[in-house]
């Protein structure tokens, strides 16, 4: 098996874990932030978007990467 393949599969499933942890962690902040308050709703869930979105970037690169090793465009 090649080293390349094992590669794309370990970006693939790091990606997924670090954009699910990121969002969690962006999310309870957003939860936080209500909860102490909640008069600034709106203004958080702007911003708690903006963060997700942010956060979003990055696995979907990696995403990418681990497709192309795995696909042995890359590599």
């Amino acid at each position: 098996m090649d080293l390349t393949i094992i590669a794309g599969a370990i970006m693939l499933s790091f990606a997924a874990i670090a954009g699910a942890f990121g969002n969690a962690w962006v999310f309870g902040r957003y939860l936080e932030g209500i909860a102490r308050q909640p008069e600034v709703r709106g203004m958080l869930f702007t911003q708690t978007f903006i963060g997700i979105a942010l956060v979003e970037a990055l696995p979907i690169i990696a995403v990418a990467f681990g497709i192309m090793a795995v696909l042995g465009i890359i590599g």
